[in-house]
């Protein structure tokens, strides 16, 4: 037959991951209307590959058979082949990732499926070997097989694709019949949810599950923090304490150059997968945060300030966006072969020839196992296994000394690894993953004090705000690369900058990023709000008709879209006018799924933990003045309160006059409505759930009062009688 695509079209497309397809013989097409067009029009059925830049196994089916002439010619003739990255259509990869997880339980990327012209799936895998081995069918033998099944037993082959499309829409659209009689769930579902975390916990190494690959899991860490907070249980902070550790002392953590690795292949957490991710550096520095607030360890503190000299430093634009990846491969300089961790890993004699003195490389080694045998394809991925303590006795020195020597190795051997071929950066600016290294440094900022910190995030801010948002239409798009523009933002998109430019109000009591994340807050419900349904969906109403309009609701390896915008909306609730309805939006996702966040709690830990704010109420820390006394910061920052809002303002009424003018609101809302500062001093009002402290000008009593309205234990008061340990 005719070939139905005439050319490879990746070479016109700005993401990194199309554009390293861009001169495979196989005549890739984007996700458009053209390559769907021409489906129709030829009747034939869609080959639909799935990566991302970073993906080590898209890189693999890419050499063995995307760059293969045989390959080629049988993808070609015979279907429309269509390149996608995931980054960019989260929508397209979860409709048909839940589809491979419902028909083989499991999935990964590269993800390969085979979809009649209407998009709708019949077959479906991650990665396939060009010939067959290990019993793993050959992709080959599965593209002639297809081929012939299309043209031989079509309606074998069409009644497989509406079945799998039914069950993907029952999977990711439908919801309830009725929820006339639910209620949102109670915080009884965060502690269920922390309930089960503790007993997925990996006692001995930290971590979640028994065996590898180890996830980071940030969104069960937040559970963990929230739900001790609560309830106070001893075991809920120390299963948090364990992998944290785990993570910042183990090979997913980069002693060298600061920040995380994508996962560990291993139970240990020795050998990362290499590539760093920018929504990882987001949201583990986050959860090290609340650890930091809830135990005072400053190594949880110095891990977060390094994380985010490693972001300024390798994934930030010049003019103050985030880029998202930093491949897991690098030449190796004396094969000249790209090879994953090369840029990473070292061997003992590496280490002597950079450090030259003897017992400097010595103590590097012993510190963070540099070994003859290696921990990876026989160099060294650095893991810190002996305490400052240890090498202190062993070595015979002081151990100020100690320390020392390691920070000067340190340095010079990231000074040496700097002159390695580096991996490559996708620099692309997602609106999504931007909103939560926005929020990270908001908070950096307030919990550690460090006012650059609120700067970078500011300037991320208004990058991501001139170059994706159009103020005029009330539309964000997903991404920015070079000047070109692309993707109807998502409801991920939204809420996740949301509430960033919540966190950016609270850091640095500017109003115009309220005013932001309010005209975001209303376009999610104008786009995603679903009445009827109940519900808040992931694709905009306006936008492109996919086989199903999903909706997220589990954690993954970022935040549920919903539950961050669930968790937004009532936030920005008190700031709301009187037409709106933020907190009802809210509450009635949550009452929509009841069901299925009791039934499985910790799948659904940011609705768990949107629950639970809805229920606690928010803790409202009203300021009234020009600037927030450093003292009160210091204050506030040193305890754990996960569902603080500062809620700044002008302390005078003149001044917050203007602010109501520029949100445009006929009258100040009751977060700030009354609570000027009380004789031209800064004043405090601490309000949890509608009750409220007396106006104070000493933080000291305002604490004092909290700590008699919250329904927190304090550490002090901590029990043990949680549930047993199954370990």
């Amino acid at each position: 037959m005719d070939q139905p695509t005439e050319r490879n079209r990746l070479d016109e497309e700005e993401s990194p991951y199309l554009r390293q397809h861009a001169d495979n013989p196989v005549n890739w097409q984007p996700w458009d209307e053209q390559a769907l067009e021409t489906a129709r029009e030829h009747d034939v059925p869609i080959f639909l590959s799935i990566g991302y830049s970073a993906c080590h196994w898209c890189h693999v089916m890419e050499d063995e058979s995307f760059a293969d002439d045989e390959v080629a010619d049988m993808l070609n003739e015979n279907f429309v082949p269509i390149k996608v990255d995931r980054e960019e259509r989260p929508d397209v990869d979860s409709i048909y990732m839940t589809v491979c997880q419902l028909v083989t339980s499991r999935g990964g990327w590269p993800l390969s499926a085979w979809l009649t012209p209407e998009g709708k799936p019949f077959h479906i895998g991650t990665y396939f070997p060009k010939e067959s081995k290990r019993g793993q069918p050959g992709f080959l033998d599965i593209l002639e097989r297809l081929a012939e099944t299309w043209e031989t037993d079509r309606d074998e082959v069409e009644n497989r694709a509406q079945q799998w499309t039914d069950a993907a829409t029952d999977q990711l659209e439908e919801t309830p019949d009725t929820v006339a009689a639910a209620e949102p769930p109670s915080s009884d579902a965060l502690e269920a949810a922390a309930d089960t975390a503790v007993r997925s916990a990996d006692r001995q190494y930290g971590g979640f599950g028994s065996g590898g690959p180890k996830f980071p899991q940030p969104s069960r860490l937040r559970v963990l923090a929230r739900a001790f907070d609560r309830m106070g249980r001893a075991e809920y902070l120390e299963v948090l304490e364990e992998s944290l550790d785990a993570m910042i002392d183990g090979g997913l953590y980069d002693h060298v150059g600061g920040g995380f690795h994508r996962y560990c292949v291993d139970r240990d957490w020795t050998v990362p997968h290499f590539e760093k991710m920018l929504y990882d550096n987001a949201e583990i520095p986050r959860a090290l945060l609340a650890g930091y607030q809830l135990t005072g360890d400053e190594r949880y503190a110095e891990t977060v300030a390094e994380t985010l000299e490693f972001v300024e430093r390798e994934l930030t634009h010049d003019e103050g966006g985030f880029f998202s990846t930093l491949d897991a491969q690098s030449e190796d300089p004396e094969t000249g072969e790209r090879e994953e961790g090369a840029f990473f890993v070292w061997t003992p004699e590496e280490v002597s020839e950079v450090l030259e003195d003897e017992t400097d490389a010595d103590l590097f080694c012993a510190r963070y196992d540099i070994t003859e045998s290696g921990n990876f394809e026989g160099q060294n991925q650095p893991n810190r296994v002996q305490s400052i303590s240890s090498l202190a006795e062993e070595f015979d020195l002081e151990e100020s000394d100690v320390e020392t020597r390691l920070e000067a190795a340190r340095e010079r051997l990231f000074e040496a690894r700097e002159q390695r071929p580096r991996p490559n950066r996708d620099e692309k600016v997602l609106a999504s993953w931007n909103g939560l290294m926005i929020a990270t440094y908001a908070e950096a900022a307030l919990v550690l004090g460090e006012d650059e910190y609120a700067e970078t995030a500011v300037d991320a801010l208004e990058f991501v705000r001139d170059r994706l948002w159009d103020a005029d239409e009330k539309r964000l798009s997903r991404r920015y690369k070079d000047e070109d523009v692309a993707v109807d933002g998502y409801l991920e998109d939204y809420a996740f900058l949301a509430r960033a430019a919540v966190g950016c109000y609270e850091a640095t009591g500017e109003v115009d990023h309220l005013a932001f994340a309010l005209e975001l807050a209303r376009t999610i419900e104008a786009e995603f709000w679903d009445a009827e349904a109940g519900t808040l969906y992931f694709t905009p109403e306006s936008g492109e008709s996919l086989v199903t309009r999903p909706q997220e609701l589990n954690d993954q390896s970022t935040p549920s879209a919903a539950g961050v915008a669930v968790e937004t909306l009532l936030a920005l609730d008190g700031f709301a006018g009187d037409s709106e309805a933020f907190e009802a939006i809210a509450s009635t996702v949550l009452e929509t799924h009841a069901n299925r966040i009791e039934a499985n709690p910790l799948q659904h830990a940011s609705l768990c933990l949107a629950a639970d704010r809805l229920e606690s109420g928010a803790l409202e820390i009203t300021v009234a003045a020009d600037e927030l006394p450093d003292t009160w910061r210091d204050r506030f920052a040193e305890t754990y309160h996960p569902d603080r809002l500062f809620a700044r303002r002008p302390p005078t009424a003149d001044g917050l006059e203007a602010w109501l003018e520029q949100l445009g609101l006929a009258d100040a809302p009751a977060i700030w409505a009354g609570r000027e500062a009380r004789d031209g001093e800064p004043t405090l009002y601490v309000c949890r759930g509608r009750t409220c402290s007396p106006p104070t000008r000493d933080v000291e009593d305002a604490l004092e009062w909290l700590g008699g309205n919250t329904s927190a234990t304090t550490a002090d008061e901590t029990t043990s009688d949680g549930p047993e340990s199954p370990f």
